[in-house]
């Protein structure tokens, strides 16, 4: 082995025969590197089955239906229409917001479709796709209470463990007393029991949450957002092969309108929440 100066740099020279071997075996190490991180969609087809994590407890996003006891909802129409795409079975993982990101790290799902909002710290340990649905933070509170959201800064406030409501208190309001949730039902349990005095969630969770109880005359909605929201699917880091086919199967449920006939299925104007569609699902 010798020392050869090329351009100012030091290199180390090797025999042909060595060098080739050195070379090859680097080819087939990124070869396997990049395989190992690309495969995932490949054996999502060839289990012929897609495992997607989702609510079972946060209507319209997600909840058993009192019937056939089944999961359903908007994020459960997504969830079908991609496992269509990809032209396998659709196994549903119930989740809560907590436990969503280490399903998908731990392989026991493939994908998140749980009303999960794109945030740069979230975007860190997981890919997202391009945003499916968008919406904001309210606060669903007792209907004699204040209407500004400022009137609540010293609150007990309740919210979902994980979720960005959750962030958003602290820094919004970090004189408040947030408690923290396993589930938005839970949530709505501690506000009628007086252990909270507004509780947080997505608009559209928060009018799903309140069309449905029998008590809704008692509560109200606030009008004042306290973020917007932009939810996109989640995906494992560096699985750029399944995370371009879900892509492309958004656009085309937006481009066919099957994305809109979606959305006034749970949102639209005969249903207990009607909320107009004021986005389109568009590539980044």
């Amino acid at each position: 082995i010798r020392d050869v100066a090329v351009t100012g740099v030091q290199t180390c020279a090797l025999p042909i025969s060595k060098r080739t071997l050195v070379l090859g075996l680097l080819a087939a190490g990124s070869l396997l590197s990049a395989q190992a991180q690309a495969d995932q969609l490949a054996d999502i087809k060839a289990a012929g089955v897609v495992k997607v994590a989702t609510f079972d407890a946060n209507p319209p996003f997600g909840s058993i239906d009192a019937k056939t006891h089944e999961i359903v909802g908007y994020d459960v129409d997504f969830a079908k229409a991609l496992a269509k795409s990809l032209g396998v079975k659709l196994e549903l993982v119930a989740t809560n917001p907590a436990n969503r990101i280490p399903l998908l790290q731990s392989g026991k799902a493939d994908l998140i479709v749980a009303d999960i909002t794109i945030t740069p710290e979230r975007a860190q340990v997981i890919d997202f796709s391009t945003p499916y649905f968008v919406t904001g933070q309210q606060f669903l509170v007792p209907a004699k209470s204040p209407d500004k959201l400022d009137d609540y800064s010293r609150a007990r406030i309740g919210a979902v463990k994980g979720t960005t409501g959750e962030q958003a208190l602290h820094q919004r309001f970090p004189q408040s007393r947030v408690l923290s949730y396993d589930d938005i039902p839970l949530a709505l349990t501690a506000l009628r029991n007086g252990n909270v005095q507004a509780i947080t969630q997505d608009s559209t969770i928060l009018a799903g949450l309140l069309a449905q109880a029998p008590d809704k005359a008692n509560f109200k909605i606030l009008p004042d957002l306290l973020s917007k929201e932009e939810i996109g699917v989640g995906v494992k880091k560096g699985e750029t092969a399944l995370l371009k086919a879900v892509n492309d199967e958004l656009i085309n449920l937006e481009k066919n309108g099957q994305a809109a006939k979606i959305y006034d299925v749970w949102f639209g104007p005969n249903t207990p929440s009607p909320q107009p569609r004021a986005f389109k699902i568009e590539a980044r």
